[in-house]
């Protein structure tokens, strides 16, 4: 067992995907720990579940700042307080600039309720009952400047249903995502994680 990860994440809501990583580190499934969670809400209930699980939970609100890049300046100068090595996006309902992604080259990972490329952006779910697709999902992918559009490392795939509504679509693919983006930050922590180009590759 190598070194333990200093895990960063960021949030705007309720945190069930930080509660999912938390978890599997508390239960040694990841070798590493979540050190900070941020979210630019101050009512993000994942700032809650942080403080109950003894993490640092900061409120760094966006509209105290010139602009997004300014913005991330604060994510990063505070990321890096913590020796953050991978940062995390549990919901966090923020367009990332390159000052972010710079200071952490392929080393900010996203979920999306979807099957990439397919449905990027907002309303997933909706996207996907409104084209009449058969099948959903979810995808952990690195984040790069586009919307959703950075290197895969792992996707799980969902059955839509006669019937589903947007938030029974929703609820089925949560849970796939809480399996999932764990998996992909333990292969990160492990040093299994290749990336070339657009393809990553998971190292036996």
């Amino acid at each position: 067992m190598g070194k333990e990860l200093k895990i960063g994440v960021l949030i705007s809501g309720s945190g069930s995907n930080l509660q999912s990583i938390m978890d599997a580190c508390a239960a040694g499934a990841i070798n590493g720990r979540v050190v900070c969670v941020i979210s630019n809400k101050a009512d993000a209930f994942g700032l809650e579940r942080a403080r109950k699980a003894g993490i640092p939970a900061l409120h760094l609100d966006h509209r105290a700042y010139s602009g997004r890049e300014a913005y991330d300046e604060a994510l990063v100068a505070t990321l890096r307080e913590f020796d953050v090595e991978l940062v995390v996006l549990a919901g966090f309902m923020r367009i990332i600039t390159s000052v972010l992604l710079d200071a952490f080259p392929m080393r900010v990972m996203n979920i999306h309720p979807a099957l990439l490329p397919a449905f990027p952006g907002l309303h997933a779910q909706r996207q996907a009952l409104e084209y009449g697709a058969k099948v959903a999902g979810c995808t952990v992918h690195f984040v790069d400047c586009g919307t959703d559009t950075g290197p895969i490392i792992i996707q799980a795939a969902v059955p839509v249903l006669e019937g589903d509504t947007e938030e029974s679509l929703c609820a089925r693919i949560q849970k796939e995502e809480h399996r999932i983006y764990p998996e992909a930050v333990r292969l990160f922590s492990e040093g299994l994680l290749q990336v070339d180009g657009r393809v990553v590759t998971v190292s036996a």
